[in-house]
């Protein structure tokens, strides 16, 4: 997550600064900074207006609470992201529920979920729709840890470094819930009947047989 490119590094790095001392109008500037990130991230973790507008809520309220203690170690942006991840899995953990959120991808090296191309016709863009509820079903169905960095990673393309950060994992537990969460969410698309596996092979089928 980075800031808009009109605002220099500069300008942000004072607001912090500022921010940090107790100003005011300097944390509202980084609000309007970062505010349609931080709800984009919530909408997607939490599924809905009303709990995506009180995690980010909080998100920013944990914000200005630690801005006085900030001192860098990890990029601004990365450290809000960690915040507002934390208060949407605080949110689902108390609330008990899982809301819908899709991603374009499955895997870095698989099947994408592009949006409708203009050239797509009517059949092709209702079954792509099918196939997007799906996800969004399947995405519903897994646990908050795996939910969450699936949405990271597919959704708003960090880094397998960023999440780890961001979460507050070791990196060999964001890899292994992201290849977890993927295989649940393949699973569930197969047992739905809307992903195919693939093919198997000529070779595979005659070695199968002998």
């Amino acid at each position: 997550m980075k800031p808009p490119p009109s605002i220099p590094a500069e300008q942000e790095q004072r607001w912090i600064e500022a921010a940090g001392r107790g100003d005011q109008a300097a944390f509202e500037s980084l609000i309007h900074l970062y505010e349609k990130k931080v709800f984009a991230l919530t909408t997607r973790l939490c599924g809905n207006p009303e709990d995506a507008r009180e995690a980010a809520q909080e998100a920013f309220l944990a914000v200005w609470q630690g801005l006085p203690a900030y001192r860098g170690d990890a990029r601004f942006s990365t450290w809000l992201y960690r915040l507002t991840a934390n208060a949407c899995m605080d949110l689902l953990r108390r609330n008990q529920r899982y809301a819908s959120a899709a991603g374009p991808s499955l895997d870095d090296q698989e099947r994408k979920l592009d949006f409708p191309s203009p050239a797509e016709g009517p059949q092709e863009a209702a079954e792509r729709k099918e196939l997007r509820a799906a996800i969004e079903d399947g995405l519903r169905s897994l646990p908050p840890d795996y939910r969450a960095v699936l949405i990271l990673r597919e959704v708003h393309q960090l880094s397998y470094e960023e999440i780890s950060q961001t979460v507050g994992v070791d990196l060999g537990t964001v890899k292994s819930r992201i290849s977890r969460g993927r295989k649940l969410l393949r699973k569930f698309l197969l047992e739905a009947g809307n992903f195919s596996p693939p093919r198997t092979s000529k070779k595979a089928e005659k070695e199968g047989v002998q």
